[in-house]
């Protein structure tokens, strides 16, 4: 199972998502509303939970190739290095890269 973005203790984030302007305070059961925030139902907020996870875990990929990428000094060093000697060293490390940690 993939990790989870965002938790239902969480739900002040999915709340803002659906009305950046909102303003409350209390639980996700006891949700008291201010400065004349018109209320959103518990059952929108969950699927707004819901969608946020679904699109946390579709970007999966992206997350793999940050951390599997050369650092960006290795990448410059690959790129001098391929127009002294014209290779394509970096180009081939990009390419694994994304080959290794496709879309979905």
């Amino acid at each position: 199972m993939a990790q989870r973005y965002i938790l239902e203790t969480d739900w002040g984030i999915a709340v803002k998502k659906i009305n950046p302007n909102s303003r409350f305070t209390g639980t996700l059961e006891d949700i008291t509303w201010q400065e004349g925030t018109t209320p959103i139902s518990r059952e929108d907020i969950q699927t707004k939970i819901d969608e946020m996870n679904v699109e946390y875990d579709a970007n999966q990929y992206q997350r793999d190739r940050a951390t599997a990428y050369p650092s960006i000094q290795e990448q410059l060093d690959m790129q001098y290095w391929d127009k002294v000697n014209g290779t394509t060293n970096w180009e081939d490390a990009i390419a694994k890269v994304k080959l290794d940690n496709p879309k979905s």
